[in-house]
């Protein structure tokens, strides 16, 4: 699961760029690309709320090669349309909302197995372990697709990404059987989903994981930017689109290498919430400047304070929540962590069409940070309590 992961977050990360490049060179609009991106978000919530039932019921193992396989398919189509003498803006919006929803249903399933995989002792350490190739995914990946789309095209990116959904496939087919929970069989798929809404409702923990990530993700995250900030801020081409799309992922990498220390932390909500203030203002800062190395280093402190704030919510997350409801608040979280920085791409993109990419950029840090302290008023067991 580990290496099979690797190898498919590197490729993956590949059509994190080309996709919103292309939408971008076809419109010169970061509305679009935003607007692109939200497009996704139902596809990515829906297909994330089936693949957390269906975890909770089926073996997950089998349902994880069955959308790797669909996603190297989706992948490739995406390389065929972007070879087209005349790509169609339509048929890259179709299939980049397929293949997050389809990513969407695989993503519940992964996070879900595992607590299954390591000893309830370990999940700092697991999921510190994924963040460690997460972010290395997230550096190297980007950084490869500016060079990929300055000397061999957009169509190159989505063929390498397909090719990796198919190690993914042949990594997870080698992994022993991952079944459901016996108590989950018996409710119907429609009932169990809301089930996991009803008790995710009822639980004052995941409520504040999930309203401190959407805060920072909507507002502290302008990937939607990128394009625009790497052409008409600094003056540059695809290498330097992919060096904003990759600083993010050093400052997490590095930090999650040495996240051996946040096991030890008492007050785990507290920390969270004074890394997402430490967030967006590296962000506020990140628009404020123009001077490039100065920029990348604010998106790296971004990304370090923002692997921080993962691993605590994970763990947190995991620990808290009962295995019966495992697979489907697993999919609620991904719903949020991967549904708002889709928000974001439109906070940031209508923003910025209406005002100007650093407008847009500084005050969405600004609004990171005032909703981080408005959460501490009305969440303040989340900010006192030790060991959530």
């Amino acid at each position: 699961m580990f290496g099979g992961q690797f190898v498919s977050l590197l490729g993956s990360n590949l059509t994190l760029v080309a996709v919103p490049y292309q939408v971008y060179l076809a419109t010169h609009s970061s509305l679009w690309v935003g607007l692109a991106s939200l497009l996704q978000l139902p596809f990515l919530i829906t297909g994330s709320l089936w693949g957390g039932a269906f975890g909770d019921r089926f073996d997950r193992r089998a349902l994880l090669i069955l959308s790797a396989l669909i996603l190297a398919f989706v992948s490739a189509g995406l390389g065929i349309n972007a070879r087209a003498a005349h790509p169609s803006l339509e048929g890259l919006l179709a299939l980049a909302a397929l293949a997050a929803g389809v990513g969407g249903f695989a993503g519940p399933l992964r996070s879900s197995a595992v607590p299954s995989l390591v000893p309830a002792t370990e999940l700092v350490a697991a999921y510190s372990l994924f963040q460690v190739i997460v972010n290395m995914a997230a550096v190297v990946g980007p950084s490869v697709a500016g060079v990929l789309l300055a000397g061999l095209g957009l169509a190159s990116c989505y063929f390498i990404d397909a090719a990796t959904f198919l190690a993914l496939m042949i990594a997870t087919f080698f992994m022993a059987p991952i079944p459901p929970a016996e108590q989950a069989t018996g409710t119907r798929l429609l009932a169990a989903i809301a089930n996991g809404f009803r008790y995710v409702r009822q639980h004052a923990t995941a409520k504040a994981v999930y309203l401190v990530d959407l805060n920072a993700n909507v507002f502290g995250l302008p990937r939607a930017l990128y394009p625009a900030v790497a052409l008409s801020v600094y003056h540059g081409g695809p290498r330097v689109l992919g060096l904003l799309y990759a600083a993010p992922g050093v400052g997490a990498l590095v930090m999650a290498i040495f996240t051996g220390w946040i096991a030890r932390v008492q007050r785990r909500g507290r920390l969270v919430l004074l890394v997402v203030i430490g967030w967006g203002l590296a962000i506020t800062l990140f628009g404020a400047v123009t001077i490039i190395w100065v920029g990348l280093v604010c998106l790296a402190l971004a990304g370090a304070a923002d692997v921080i704030s993962t691993v605590l919510r994970n763990t947190m997350l995991q620990n808290a929540i009962t295995d019966e409801f495992r697979s489907r608040v697993s999919s609620i979280q991904l719903a949020v962590v991967t549904g708002g920085p889709r928000l974001g791409d439109l906070e940031s993109g209508a923003v910025a069409n209406f005002t100007s990419t650093s407008f847009s950029i500084i005050s969405g840090g600004v609004a990171c940070v005032a909703g981080v302290l408005i959460l501490i008023q009305r969440y303040p067991h989340f900010w006192r309590s030790a060991e959530l």
